[in-house]
């Protein structure tokens, strides 16, 4: 039986899995945007995966964390991106539409728009079509991961583009953690020796990435939302470290969940105790 582990299906991941078969992995790996992985991953048909913060502060009874790794940001992250031609004094009166992909992006946003910007509740909604026509429409709506990427490129007059890690950095100082290796507790009690090893081959996998981020980007950027330079620049804007200051934002962005009653508590940041070295 080997691992089977979670992908998403965003050009943020990646890194993480570009050279991975190179290291050697042989696992099962299924792809899916976070709201996907991190409903698989709750009901045990993933051992591991990337996957939403929030889903971790949700269910952390149940998992555990890699350390050394997260899709986070120090400020702009480019591709969690909200959409609107109001002000932020004001957007959180009007509907925001979603596209029901992330739980860390959508909770990010309540929290952006309750705590610092004066909301008294913000209304959300997971849109009927295309959230792109709601943007084209002149409407408020939530983008994330490739899609932000594309609509930010072909705004309509008079849209503004707000992007959440910048904001998160500019009101806290803090670096944001979008998504963090999450492992099922009772994978890693019956497993524990593939996931060292996956850990490690994960870290070779970064670490060939980042060796060359010039040739990948090349490879994927075929069709995709950004030219191979441009792919480059986003890489290298994302931060896939987990640091003690990335777990300082972490825990700031679960204590104003709770204050703000987007989560019943804060939960405990616990991992395997892993070595993630190559």
């Amino acid at each position: 039986m080997t691992l089977c582990v979670g992908r998403i299906s965003y050009l943020n991941a990646v890194p993480f899995f570009y050279h991975l078969r190179q290291t050697g992995f042989a696992g099962q790996v299924i792809d899916g945007v976070p709201a996907e992985l991190n409903a698989r991953l709750a009901a045990g048909e993933l051992d591991l995966s990337p996957s939403s913060s929030f889903e971790y502060a949700l269910h952390w009874h149940d998992y555990l964390l890699l350390p050394g790794f997260s899709i986070s940001s120090f400020g702009p992250v480019h591709s969690v991106l909200l959409f609107s031609c109001l002000p932020l004094t004001t957007v959180g009166q009007s509907e925001i539409v979603l596209t029901g992909e992330s739980a860390t992006s959508v909770n990010l946003l309540k929290v952006l728009l309750r705590e610092f910007c004066g909301a008294n509740r913000v209304i959300c909604r997971v849109a009927d079509g295309p959230v792109e026509a709601v943007i084209a429409a002149g409407g408020s709506a939530l983008l994330i991961g490739d899609r932000a990427l594309r609509a930010a490129r072909n705004l309509p007059e008079g849209m503004q583009v707000y992007d959440l890690g910048e904001l998160w950095m500019r009101y806290t100082g803090l670096p944001f953690v979008f998504g963090l290796w999450i492992v099922r507790r009772a994978a890693y009690a019956a497993r524990q020796g593939e996931i060292l090893k996956f850990c490690r081959q994960l870290g070779q996998s970064l670490d060939l990435a980042f060796a060359d981020l010039g040739g990948m980007a090349a490879d994927v950027s075929s069709g995709g939302p950004l030219a191979a330079e441009e792919l480059v620049a986003y890489w290298q804007t994302v931060s896939y470290q987990l640091t003690p200051a990335h777990l300082d934002g972490l825990r700031r962005f679960f204590a104003l969940c709770v204050k703000h009653t987007l989560l019943p508590e804060e939960p405990e940041i616990r991992f395997t105790g892993i070595p993630c070295v190559a």
